[in-house]
C-alpha cells in the first residue's frame, strides 16, 4: 500500500529487436522497445542513432529531454494559476548535453529548457518570470536529476 504522497508507476518495456539470431553479435540485433503503459497507446523507442538505434523512434535521452520540459511545463501553468498568470501559450525548445565517458558510458551535464511564454496582460510579465522558478522548485523531475537544468524563458504579452 502506498503511503501519502507516494506515487507508484509501473510500465513494460519489450525489446523486439531480435533479428533471428538473438544478441549472437553486437551488430545482430536492433536496440528496437515497445514501451507500453495500461490505458495509453504504446510508445516506439530504440537507441539514439550513434548507438546503432532507430532515429525514428524515440530513444531514452529523448524522453528525459521530454520528461525534463513537460514537468516544467505543468508546474509553471501551475505556478501561474498559483499567481493570477494567465498563460495563453506555451512552447518549449529545450536542449540537452549529454557526454560519453570513454568507458561505454556517460552522463548528461545540462539541460536548458527555452519557454516562449505569452501572457495576457503586461502587468502579469513579473509574475510569470518569477512563476519559472516556483516550477523549478515544484518539478520532480528536475529534483530527480544530478545534473544542472536551467531555464531561459522569453515572457511576450498577447495581442
Amino acid at each position: 500500500m502506498a503511503r501519502l504522497g507516494e506515487h507508484h508507476y509501473a510500465l513494460t518495456t519489450t525489446w523486439t529487436g531480435n533479428r533471428g539470431s538473438g544478441t549472437s553479435g553486437y551488430r545482430d540485433y536492433a536496440r528496437d522497445t515497445t514501451i507500453s503503459v495500461a490505458g495509453k497507446p504504446e510508445m516506439l523507442a530504440s537507441a539514439d542513432k550513434p548507438f546503432r538505434g532507430d532515429p525514428a523512434r524515440w530513444n531514452p535521452e529523448d524522453m528525459l529531454l521530454a520528461a525534463l520540459s513537460e514537468c516544467h511545463l505543468l508546474s509553471y501553468l501551475h505556478a501561474c494559476v498559483t499567481a493570477g498568470v494567465v498563460v495563453t501559450s506555451y512552447l518549449d525548445e529545450a536542449t540537452g548535453i549529454m557526454r560519453e565517458d570513454g568507458t561505454g558510458g556517460g552522463a548528461f551535464s545540462e539541460v536548458v529548457l527555452r519557454p516562449r511564454v505569452t501572457v495576457s496582460d503586461v502587468s502579469m510579465i513579473d509574475a510569470a518570470r518569477h512563476a519559472h522558478d516556483q516550477a523549478h522548485e515544484w518539478c520532480f523531475i528536475a529534483n530527480s536529476v544530478n545534473f544542472p537544468v536551467r531555464h531561459e524563458a522569453n515572457i511576450a504579452v498577447a495581442p
